[in-house]
């Protein structure tokens, strides 16, 4: 087998799979883009089995400590681990994220699960060459009504993709109905945004709409409306949800519609609707900050600072006093330090003492591996603002 040298003090010896192009001391032997590798240090020892591409910046994805084979074997032992690890979180219904790259073994393959729906994303280049076996084996395990494939995102051109969506395996007819902590919803697995609804807020949603009960709330960045419904159907005085995408904001509303909830939607700038706000004398029991990552690199990571830290500092003038934040944060690139300071910076912009009441992060059907931050992306916290002392 063809494989990858590791340069001396390359992160893999500390726990981590991956190995970027600066970490490679030798290639042996003529791996092509896409081939399972062996990985071997600077002494000549194994350090286990690799995915290759030499052309992205991550050249090697270790995928096994002992030698291995993208087989079909292999993914139906991934998979039959994944979904026992899946079936021991009893969630309610079959609604949950599958597979979760490295963090269950498989890097790049992420799989969302609706029921007896599927979708499908293989974000590195030895995954994607092996997308149909992976939907052989979902077809094997589970019969699905469908596997629908939505390999739409930007990561993809790293490892030089392009960029696909479409029906896989089955039938497809259209948006579906879900519901989740007792909360229906219409989702498009194959049209709408990301691979249906959020799935790592779930825990998120109930978790603030307890505090939401005979308050004046604003949801801030609210795509199809989570905690916006969430709030709403736990007896929120009134609800505003806003985000500059249309297509977002009219999903809310039949949201709430099909739920007998009364939200009031709005498609607006955040940023704008918050200084408007703000210069109006407006006041909210309940804020919550969900926006998308507003940085995909540590090099633009202090732009991003300065966009937390303005939507931080209006929201948190628009307050009541013992009003509730509830605000998140979804880049692996802006560590959890990183987040809480700049909350508490802002906090004392605005002359605001915050108490912290609760700390989020994804569901646990998005499991986090010790060693490998970028399995762990999601941060929350939720404060409630006191008088001075």
């Amino acid at each position: 087998m063809s494989g990858v040298v590791v340069r001396p003090r390359s992160r893999i010896f500390h726990g981590h799979d991956w190995v970027y192009s600066s970490e490679v001391q030798k290639i042996f032997g003529d791996p092509s883009p896409g081939d399972v590798i062996s990985l071997k240090d600077f002494r000549d020892r194994p350090l286990g089995t690799a995915i290759y591409n030499p052309n992205s910046q991550i050249v090697a994805r270790r995928i096994s400590r002992r030698k291995q084979d993208l087989d079909e074997a292999f993914f139906e032992r991934r998979l039959e681990r994944a979904l026992a690890l899946r079936e021991e979180m009893n969630f309610d219904q079959a609604i949950y994220r599958l597979v979760w790259s490295e963090a269950d073994g498989m890097p790049g393959v992420v799989i969302d699960r609706y029921g007896d729906h599927f979708v499908l994303q293989t974000l590195t280049l030895a995954m994607d060459q092996r997308k149909d076996l992976i939907v052989k084996v979902l077809q094997k395990m589970f019969s699905p009504t469908s596997v629908i494939e939505r390999n739409d995102s930007a990561i993809r051109k790293a490892e030089g993709l392009e960029m696909e969506s479409g029906l896989m395996a089955g039938e497809w007819n259209g948006p579906i109905e879900i519901e989740v902590n007792g909360i229906r919803q219409e989702v498009d697995l194959l049209e709408g945004q990301k691979t249906g609804i959020y799935l790592d807020q779930l825990d998120s949603y109930a978790a603030v709409a307890a505090l939401s009960k005979g308050k004046k709330v604003l949801d801030c960045f609210c795509n199809q409306g989570g905690f916006a419904l969430h709030c709403a159907k736990a007896g929120a005085e009134s609800v505003l949800a806003i985000d500059i995408s249309d297509s977002a904001v009219e999903a809310a509303k039949k949201n709430a519609e099909r739920n007998e909830l009364s939200i009031d939607c709005r498609a607006e700038n955040v940023f704008d609707f918050l200084k408007a706000e703000e210069e109006k004398g407006e006041k909210y029991d309940l804020i919550i900050l969900d926006p998308p990552s507003f940085t995909k690199s540590r090099k633009s990571v202090s732009g991003a600072m300065r966009g937390y830290k303005e939507i931080h500092l209006r929201a948190l003038k628009l307050l009541n006093r013992d009003g509730v934040l509830s605000t998140y944060c979804c880049s692996h690139h802006v560590s959890a330090k990183e987040f809480f300071q700049v909350i508490c910076d802002a906090s004392v912009d605005a002359k605001r003492t915050l108490r912290l009441v609760a700390q989020h992060g994804q569901r646990r059907d998005h499991p986090v591996i010790a060693t490998l931050p970028e399995t762990s992306y999601l941060t929350g916290y939720t404060f409630v603002t006191i008088g001075s002392f």
